[in-house]
């Protein structure tokens, strides 16, 4: 049940600050708006994969975001009635919590909502989801590289 908290709550913060970002007018797509010292909010509407790969093929991205997003659901789904393995079940739910929310988002925008940047070291705009599965993919790493022991 943690597992499934974690994918849901990630979800769901994710979703509120996508909500939030797009409705108000204090974020823009032209300039920063400064959170805490070198972390700023951007609003940015990614219409690809990662840094825009594909933009000028969204039904595809957005395909291949579902596919994948099953494929993982079934494998977690799975691990779910594994006996221990709780690093794997938290990175799989970190890394769906965030395919779940941009998944929604190509579907159903056509766009990624990401919204925070770090000025001073680099142009990109990340969400709360892609942080998700970045963190989610490097325990999933760790767990593998362990032997799935824990």
């Amino acid at each position: 049940m943690p597992y499934i908290m974690t994918l849901v709550s990630l979800f769901a913060a994710d979703s509120a600050m996508k909500s939030w970002i797009e409705k108000t007018d204090t974020v823009s797509e032209s300039q920063e708006s400064t959170v805490l010292q070198g972390v700023a909010f951007k609003r940015y509407h990614n219409r690809g994969a990662m840094m825009n790969i594909g933009e000028e093929r969204q039904q595809l991205v957005a395909a291949l975001s579902f596919v994948f997003s099953a494929i993982v659901t079934g494998i977690f789904a799975v691990t779910l009635g594994m006996k221990g393995k709780r690093l794997l079940k938290t990175a799989l739910a970190l890394i769906l919590g965030g395919a779940y929310s941009n998944t929604y988002d190509r579907l159903r925008r056509k766009y990624v909502v990401d919204y925070i940047t770090f000025p001073k070291i680099s142009t990109m705009v990340f969400n709360l989801s892609d942080f998700g599965i970045m963190i989610g993919a490097m325990l999933l790493t760790i767990s593998e590289l362990s032997g799935g022991q824990d």
